[in-house]
């Protein structure tokens, strides 16, 4: 199985640095591609939901452009690397990737959110190679991601699982429900990221349904635990590598992010859940981006 457009081989025993510091510097620069690509899409089409595209951009470039054994041209390839958005209103993100990684023309993307776009608002299979379920109404990608963990499972197939979830979503009953039932099939070959931006639409999910201690229900349900700095390609990276070793126990990486990261007015503000800037912030955004990828 050939690596997406653009990626970067998973690390092997011996790595160079300068092979690891080409790794994180790739990631970087897809991410912050995929920032200016997504904010453009949202202008254009007028809606989107920029605050979480941007808290899991970092997570979803790493998996694109370093981690996935996916390839473009064998979408449905059986032994190919399975990664479900169960955050599924975050399609900018996915999209940007899924373009970026080549599974369709990134032309496409200026399609976004437009009448009989095969870009909806909620990822459809059914429409875009590269889609693995349909999601959208929160508590349904993971349960299907430990479905497929399942079928693996089953069939001693090599391939891994890899579901992002954001926080919110964490409330609901199923998502705890397939934390429980993977545990209990020790689905080693399972990997779920929380984007843990501690945002949901219109307040802190603290103040709405405590999560806390989050780290110790996932363990307590039979998972190995990671938590790290979501915004951090290295260390997202380093757990991804860590993610493919031989274990016993499904693994979440708790990804501690910030919503809208990457964009100084929209970081950490609930009311970019939604929203669209004007020109003059997309703009402003634009220009703090490409001062980024220069420092």
């Amino acid at each position: 199985m050939s690596k997406s457009q653009g990626s970067i081989a998973p690390a092997a025993h011996g790595e160079t640095q300068r092979d690891r510091t080409l790794r994180v510097a790739h990631v970087r620069e897809r991410a912050n591609w995929m920032r200016r690509r997504l904010l453009g899409m949202i202008l254009a089409a007028g809606q989107g939901h920029p605050g979480g595209d941007l808290s899991a951009t970092d997570v979803v470039a790493t998996l694109y452009f370093d981690v996935l054994r996916i390839d473009p041209t064998q979408p449905d390839a059986p032994d190919r690397d399975r990664f479900v958005m169960s955050k599924g209103h975050c399609t900018g993100a996915l999209y940007s990737a899924l373009a970026g990684a080549g599974f369709f023309p990134e032309a496409d993307l200026d399609t976004y959110l437009k009448p009989e776009s095969k870009l909806n608002g909620h990822p459809n299979r059914t429409y875009l190679a590269g889609v693995e379920t349909n999601t959208g109404p929160l508590g349904h990608g993971f349960p299907v991601a430990v479905g497929i963990a399942i079928a693996g499972q089953i069939d001693d197939a090599d391939y891994r699982v890899y579901a992002l979830t954001g926080d919110g979503e964490l409330q609901e009953g199923s998502m705890w429900e397939a934390a429980m039932l993977a545990g209990h099939r020790k689905l080693g070959k399972l990997t779920v990221i929380v984007d843990r931006n501690r945002l949901q639409q219109g307040a802190r999910t603290e103040e709405t349904n405590s999560l806390e201690p989050l780290a110790d229900k996932w363990r307590a349900f039979g998972w190995d635990v990671v938590e790290l700095d979501g915004h951090d390609h290295a260390a997202l990276i380093d757990a991804f590598d860590a993610a493919t070793a031989p274990r016993d126990k499904p693994r979440v990486i708790i990804a501690n992010t910030f919503k809208g990261h990457g964009v100084s007015y929209m970081r950490d503000q609930a009311g970019w859940h939604h929203g669209v800037p004007s020109a003059d912030q997309y703009a402003l955004a634009i220009g703090e981006l490409e001062a980024e990828m220069q420092s």
